[in-house]
């Protein structure tokens, strides 16, 4: 296998070209940067498929506060209050950089913004881009203007496999290109990799979003928080295909209702009904199919003949699906659908490997607590990137070269321990079942085979689960069905990543024989 070290000249490498790499390399403009992309750009990132738009406080009664409020109260808890008020400051700010970039959001004839409403919101503030396909014009925009950004140099095609660390910074990534491996001498590193999602049976992202970034940080030493919490989004497009088709929120928002096979309304007792945050909303539908129905959304009433032209994406994928939603209740089903946790990051972005920062979903800011409030993850990546920047921006990145090994792990591959993920690490949890997927992703996750690092992810999250001996957001265990008021947000550190991992894996699986 060859081993080509390319001179970047120090430049800073971003891991990842969904929305938080992409806005990361052009706020470092003019900066000379490297964005690293697994696939052609606009393809295999989740941020092309978000059908739900930006959340942002734009309309003449809302306000910060009130978006602050909003999150504070989905993420039950956990949020960072300092970062939840100064992101939800800035995203009107936002909003307007995104439309300087090339994007146009969704207006009135009057050329007032058309706001959305969704779950959890006070306030109509979601902002769209082309109804329902907010995330793929969003995507189209950004790399429109990456590619007219001659600071920035795209190696598509090629993905990072390790971090490089000596004395505890990076000085490398270690990437594979078609034509073999490839070395990229660097201080400065940004992971913006996205979610876990493809971990699951059941999931709404791609199938290559299984914890890269998670597992990269994790080799390289980082630090982790929260990784507990997993969001499942409550309406996905019951089917075969995969990734599951979303059934956005904003239906619900427009007065779409779930029903059971008989058209009873088994959430009208729920405080909040269909808008209720998402935990809520998910488990109410998860009870209902464990417990032999069927769900369906139902937007004949409130859209019905308008359902076409609202949502126009959602209604090509419901006629592939044979469903028209105009006439017809939509099936429906949770699926995996964002990871609350992440690398543990400062308010800078930066992690606690010297050199190294995490953007977007695969970083944990505090913004999100237990629970995501609907939009707000477009909102924190596009907000976040520009702190980024400015962070790696002014750090040193001084030259440094050096012959490195030539050795990387297989591509990932998490197709065997899907069913395993699936069962303990669902919306439903219990201690015995999190001591099973210990037990049973050990041995896969000390191997050197494709599923190793994605199993390695899996059982980091199922530690943490472990720990968290409480119901809070998106976590919720049948063995402690109960908040702890004096529960905090689990952190899990690992010095030496697989060891690390490993260790605290065996410690569990002792216990529980």
């Amino acid at each position: 296998m060859s081993c080509d070290i390319h001179d970047i000249g120090g430049a800073p490498i971003i891991i990842g070209a969904g929305v938080a790499g992409l806005m990361t390399a052009l706020h470092l403009a003019p900066e000379p940067v490297v964005l690293l992309s697994n696939a052609p750009l606009g393809t295999g990132a989740c941020s092309a498929l978000a059908q739900g738009g930006l959340a942002a406080s734009l309309g003449g009664e809302d306000g910060p506060e009130f978006h602050l409020c909003d999150t504070l109260g989905a993420g039950d808890g956990l949020c960072d209050e300092a970062t939840v008020r100064r992101v939800v400051r800035a995203a009107p700010k936002a909003i307007k950089a995104l439309e300087d970039f090339g994007l146009a959001f969704d207006r009135y004839s009057d050329g007032q913004l058309r706001l959305g409403l969704e779950a959890a919101h006070s306030h109509r503030r979601i902002v769209h881009a082309d109804g329902d396909a907010t995330g793929r014009e969003l995507v189209r925009a950004l790399i429109a203007a990456v590619r007219c950004t001659a600071s920035i140099t795209v190696l598509e095609n090629m993905e990072a496999r390790r971090l490089v660390v000596e004395d505890g910074a990076i000085i490398a990534v270690l990437a594979i290109s078609r034509t073999g491996t490839v070395v990229l001498p660097t201080r400065r590193a940004v992971l913006a990799t996205g979610g876990i999602g493809g971990l699951y049976c059941d999931t709404t992202n791609p199938p290559g979003s299984c914890g890269h970034g998670l597992a990269l940080a994790a080799w390289a030493g980082a630090e982790f928080a929260d990784l507990e919490f997993v969001q499942f989004h409550p309406t996905a497009l019951e089917g075969p295909r995969r990734p599951m088709p979303l059934v956005s929120e904003a239906v619900r928002g427009e007065g779409a209702v779930l029903i059971d096979e008989t058209g009873e309304r088994f959430l009208a007792e729920t405080p909040g009904g269909e808008l209720a945050p998402r935990d809520v909303v998910a488990r109410a539908v998860w009870q209902q199919i464990t417990g032999g129905h069927r769900v369906f959304l139902d937007a004949r009433q409130c859209l019905g003949p308008r359902f076409g032209s609202r949502f126009p994406a959602i209604a090509r994928l419901c006629r592939e699906a044979d469903v028209d939603p105009s006439v017809d209740p939509i099936p429906v089903r949770p699926a995996a659908h964002y990871h609350m946790g992440g690398v543990a990051v400062d308010a800078a972005g930066r992690c606690s490997v010297e050199g190294l920062w995490a953007c977007g979903e695969v970083a944990c800011t505090g913004l999100h607590g237990a629970n995501r409030l609907a939009s707000n993850s477009l909102t924190e990546a596009v907000v976040t990137a520009s702190w980024v920047a400015e962070s790696v921006a002014g750090t040193s990145h001084a030259k440094r070269r050096r012959v490195c090994s030539t050795f990387v792990p297989t591509r990932p591959d998490p197709s065997c321990i899907r069913p395993i993920v699936s069962t303990a690490l669902g919306i439903i949890r219990d201690g015995d079942s999190l001591c099973e997927a210990v037990a049973n992703l050990l041995p896969i996750a000390a191997g050197n085979e494709a599923a190793s690092d994605p199993a390695l992810v899996a059982l980091m999250i199922a530690m943490a689960a472990l720990r968290r001996q409480e119901s809070r957001g998106s976590h919720f265990r049948t063995d402690f069905p109960w908040r702890d008021a004096e529960a905090c947000a689990a952190r899990l550190t690992l010095r030496g990543a697989m060891q690390g991992a490993l260790a605290l894996g065996w410690q569990a699986r002792t216990r529980s024989t």
